[in-house]
């Protein structure tokens, strides 16, 4: 990727005149000027794009149903955007992306707002230019002010001004770092050490199985679990607790230990390729519907939802 001027911008839209609005004229200008274009929205607003557009402009855009793509927002910085930058590598870029819809569950905002403001650190630099759609009408007032948060401009119709509330994203990461509500149900809990990581990935695979979960799901959380436990073993101690429960519309896994993790973008970016940290948390990315990290000195606990 080529160094140069990083843009990330919040188009808020009331409605779906705003919207075409807002991004037809930012997806006509990058082809005018011969750039690569992705656009990863939900399904609906795909469309609404795609007809916007006309079928011989959109054939030459990429486009990606951001709830499939992106559903859990560790996902959207190494597998939707950070691809896309890889594929076109040397040229500048443009990509709407639109990470937060109306739907999103109380457990999987925190971590939207967080990816929102990692961009801001994973692509210092990077000659690139995304823009995050925001829906007005359906979308809380909190969710709005985040959003002036994560982006260091706002545009609203045909005004583009830089936003006066513009935090540092280490900052805003840190104020979605909490510690997790106790699950409802009583969880099925194990303990273990290094020697004990099959008996983990048993536990995981029983309870999953019972519940419910399809096989090829069950498998990709007993991988999932078993890297969690294994940086456990290797970075937090040499001990962990595994807590499983059922909740809403599917299974959550959680892994604490004594370890403590720094980088923000760890799971999220490929680490340099000397490094053996990192990895195991970008695979569980990879595999799980959502990842949610909660870590301070002396303790971490991450918690991995698999939807049924």
């Amino acid at each position: 990727m080529s160094a140069g001027p990083f843009v990330h911008d919040a188009l808020f839209y009331a409605d779906r005149a705003e919207y075409v609005a807002g991004t037809r004229p930012f997806v006509e200008a990058a082809l005018a000027a011969g750039e690569p274009v992705l656009v990863a929205v939900p399904g609906p607003n795909v469309e609404v794009l795609r007809t916007a557009l006309g079928a011989r402009v959109a054939r030459r855009v990429t486009f990606r149903d951001m709830t499939h793509a992106g559903r859990n927002p560790g996902r959207i910085i190494p597998w939707v955007l950070r691809a896309f930058l890889d594929e076109h590598e040397g040229r500048p870029v443009r990509i709407i992306g639109e990470p937060i819809w109306t739907g999103r569950s109380a457990a999987e905002y925190p971590a939207c707002v967080q990816h929102e403001a990692l961009i801001n650190l994973a692509f210092k630099g990077v000659e690139a230019t995304i823009l995050c759609p925001y829906d007005t009408a359906s979308l809380e007032p909190r969710v709005l002010f985040d959003a002036t948060q994560t982006h260091p401009t706002v545009i609203e119709g045909y005004d583009r001004r830089p936003s006066d509330v513009y935090t540092a994203p280490e900052a805003v990461v840190a104020y979605f770092n909490r510690a997790f509500p106790e699950p409802a149900p009583k969880a099925a809990t194990i303990e273990f050490t290094v020697g004990e990581l099959p008996n983990v990935r048993q536990f995981v695979a029983r309870y999953a199985g019972r519940a419910g979960l399809a096989a090829t799901r069950v498998a990709d959380l007993q991988i999932a679990v078993n890297e969690i436990a294994t940086n456990s073993v290797k970075h937090g101690g040499g001990v962990g607790t595994v807590r499983i429960w059922q909740e809403n519309d599917g299974i959550v896994c959680e892994v604490r230990d004594a370890g403590h993790i720094i980088d923000p973008l760890v799971g999220r970016v490929p680490p340099m390729q000397e490094s053996d940290r990192g990895r195991g948390l970008l695979m569980v990315n990879y595999l799980c519907d959502l990842v949610r990290i909660h870590s301070v000195a002396g303790s971490t606990t991450v918690r991995v939802h698999m939807r049924l």
